[in-house]
């Protein structure tokens, strides 16, 4: 590992427990032990940082369910994955200060663009996800075809967020359970054919 890598591991969890403005110069030399030269040999800026540290944090607790969805067959089946995966989703990001999309989407969207915009991007491609997978439902004749996809893919991601906010405002992931069951046995229920 190299050091970027190492100082990536080490502040990643920090910025999105303490948020971009709650994470100072001093936490991040703290929790690597380096010095600010050290530290700033190997990112622009703290934006810079921030931005990658939110990317590896995405790469931990997102990513792998985009990777699962594209192993699994049927559109019906892709929601239920989805689903199931947000319930063990606490227990994944719970030491790493919640889910990095909302966490990053709150806390920068006023104080550093870049990173804003790298959250807003990364709802953008969930809600487009789950838009192709209602299309491919409807045209696989999985989905009833009155069904709106984006309108639904709102409600769903909607749903994934609050209850993850929620869980995480009140150390409680039955937020999250209640709603994947609220989304498997009433959205999934009333769309699928």
């Amino acid at each position: 590992m190299n050091t970027s890598e190492i100082i990536l591991n080490k502040v990643a969890p920090i910025f999105n427990k303490q948020g971009y403005v709650g994470t100072s110069l001093t936490d991040i030399t703290n929790a690597t032990g380096l010095t600010k030269g050290a530290i700033y040999c190997n990112f622009d800026n703290k934006e810079d940082l921030a931005l990658k540290a939110f990317q590896l944090n995405i790469n931990l607790a997102i990513t792998p369910l985009f990777k699962l969805i594209t192993t699994q067959q049927g559109s019906i089946n892709k929601l239920h994955t989805i689903t199931n995966y947000q319930r063990n989703y606490y227990d994944l990001v719970k030491d790493r200060g919640g889910c990095p999309m909302l966490r990053a989407g709150v806390d920068t969207k006023f104080i550093n663009p870049l990173l804003f915009k790298a959250a807003q991007n990364l709802s953008q491609k969930f809600t487009v996800g789950l838009t192709n997978i209602i299309n491919e439902g409807i045209v696989n004749n999985e989905i009833q075809q009155n069904t709106d996809p984006v309108k639904y893919a709102k409600i769903i991601l909607s749903l994934i967020e609050g209850s993850s906010l929620l869980a995480f405002t009140h150390n409680d992931p039955t937020y999250i359970d209640n709603a994947m069951d609220f989304i498997d046995s009433t959205i999934i229920a009333s769309i699928r054919k």
